[in-house]
C-alpha cells in the first residue's frame, strides 16, 4: 500500500531541517536514499552480532559517587550569603588550618564569612563504569550549583566523594580542579576533565554462587529474544559435533542456560571454570546471534529534533489532515509520488520512512513531522514502539 499526498499551496523546497537516521535496532548502518543498501547493511550487521552486543552481566552496572563541595574563584556569582554554604566554607577553612571563631557551644561562627561572594556550594558526581575502577584511575566529574548564579571561572576545592550507598560513609574518590562550562546557556553546571582520582578499588562481581546472569538490553528485551539466547548457549555447549562421536570443546552435557523472563538469562558456571570465570563469561558473550529479530522502534529526541526510524516500522491505511497538507494511504499502485515505489503492492503496508521521506521533500517543518508521528501512534496506526526522549 502506498501513500498519496496533496498540498495547497505547495510548500517551499528549502532544505528540510529534519534529521532522519533510518536504522534497524542496534544497526549502525543507514542509507536514507537507498533502502536496498540499508537492508544489505542490516543483514551484514546481524552476522556480526554477538550476545555481548545486546546483553550485560548482572553486577556489571554503573555506580555513582557523590560529594558536597565548595567552589571558589567566582566572579561575584556565588551564594556566600547562604547559611549552608557559609557552614561548609567554615568547615573547609578549619580543616585547612584557617582560624574560624566558635560560639560558647563550639559551633563555627559563619557571620565572619558573610561577605564571601566568590564561593558556592555544589554537588559533585562521577559515574563509575560497569567494569569497575582501580585505585588511581581518573574520571571526569560533573559539578552542579545548589543556588549560585554561575560557576564560570570557578575552581573546586578538594572534595571527598562517597557512595553508592549513602548509609555507608566510605570515601571512594577525591575531586578537585577548574570547572569548564559545557553549555554557556547553563552556567550553573560544568565539568572537570579527569578531575576525580579514585582512592579505593571498586570491583563489580558478576558471579553469584555457581551462576551468572545475562541482562538483555531494554531495547531488545522480549521473551523471544531471551529464549533465543538460551537456545544458542545450550546448543553450543551441549550438542555433540558430527564425526567420530567427539564432543564440541567445553561441552557440559546439560542445559546450562535458562531464560527466566524477557530480560534475564541465568547461565551456570561449569566447575572447571570456577577459578577463571572471566574466561567463561567471555566465551558466552562472544557467541554469535545470526538470526536475531530486530525491534520495530521509532525514537524521537524532541530537544535536538532528531528522529530515528527502524526500517521495518510500518503504518496503517490512514488519512491525515495537517495544516495545509492532506495525506492518505492509497490502494492504487499505479500512482506514486516522491519517495514511494510505484511497484508497491496494493495490499502491502506503507513504511513510516517513506512518509517521512515525502515530508522531507515537501520541506515540512520538523515539529510538524513529529506531531504527525505522535498522532499516528496515538490512534494505533503506527506499527512499532514510539520512544520520546
Amino acid at each position: 500500500m502506498g501513500l498519496t499526498m496533496k498540498t495547497t499551496p505547495f510548500l517551499s523546497s528549502t532544505p528540510f531541517r529534519l534529521v532522519v537516521l533510518l536504522l534497524g535496532a542496534m544497526n549502525p548502518y543507514f542509507d536514507v536514499g537507498n533502502s536496498a543498501s540499508a537492508q544489505t547493511a542490516s543483514e551484514a550487521r546481524r552476522l556480526d552480532l554477538h550476545i555481548g552486543d545486546i546483553c550485560r552481566l548482572k553486577g556489571q552496572e554503573e555506580n555513582t559517587l557523590t560529594g558536597l563541595g565548595i567552589v571558589v574563584g567566582l566572579k561575584g556569582t556565588g551564594d556566600g550569603e547562604s547559611a549552608p554554604t557559609l557552614k561548609a566554607l567554615a568547615r573547609v577553612m578549619q580543616n585547612l588550618g584557617g582560624q574560624v571563631g566558635v560560639d560558647p557551644k563550639g559551633q563555627l561562627l559563619t557571620k565572619e564569612l558573610k561577605d564571601a561572594k566568590n564561593v558556592a556550594a555544589v554537588i559533585v558526581t562521577i559515574n563509575i563504569p560497569g567494569r569497575g575502577a582501580q585505585q588511581g584511575d581518573r574520571f571526569d566529574c560533573t559539578v552542579s550549583a545548589i543556588s549560585a548564579k554561575s560557576l564560570d571561572g570557578g575552581t573546586l576545592i578538594l572534595t571527598p566523594l562517597m557512595g553508592p550507598r549513602v548509609d555507608v560513609p566510605t570515601i571512594y574518590g577525591l575531586a578537585q580542579g577548574p570547572i569548564m562550562l559545557q553549555d554557556p546557556k547553563m552556567p550553573t553546571s560544568g565539568k572537570i576533565s579527569r578531575g576525580c582520582k579514585m582512592e579505593r578499588t571498586v570491583l563489580n562481581e558478576f558471579v553469584s554462587g555457581d551462576t551468572m546472569t545475562l541482562v538483555v538490553e531494554p531495547s531488545q528485551a522480549s521473551f523471544g529474544t531471551a529464549v533465543y539466547i538460551e537456545d544458542i548457549i545450550n546448543e553450543r555447549y551441549t550438542t555433540p559435533s558430527l564425526g567420530g562421536g567427539s564432543k564440541k570443546p567445553n561441552v557440559i552435557g546439560e542445559r546450562i542456560a535458562h531464560a527466566i523472563d524477557q530480560m534475564h538469562v541465568v547461565v551456570k558456571v561449569p566447575s572447571h571454570y570456577k577459578e577463571n570465570p572471566a574466561t567463561w563469561a567471555a566465551s558466552i558473550l562472544e557467541l554469535p546471534l545470526e538470526n536475531l529479530k530486530t525491534q520495530k522502534r521509532v525514537v524521537i529526541q524532541e530537544r535536538s529534533g532528531v528522529i530515528i526510524i527502524g526500517d521495518d516500522v510500518t503504518i496503517a491505511p490512514v488519512a491525515i489532515a495537517h495544516k495545509n497538507l492532506t495525506i492518505s494511504t492509497r490502494t492504487n499502485s499505479q500512482k506514486s509520488f516522491v519517495g514511494i515505489d510505484p511497484s508497491t503492492k496494493p495490499d502491502s503496508k506503507s513504511k513510516l520512512k517513506d512518509l517521512v521521506d515525502s515530508l522531507n521533500t515537501l520541506a515540512v517543518p520538523n515539529e510538524d513531522v513529529i506531531a504527525i508521528i505522535k498522532a499516528l501512534n496515538h490512534q494505533g496506526n503506527l506499527y512499532g514502539e514510539l520512544v520520546i526522549e
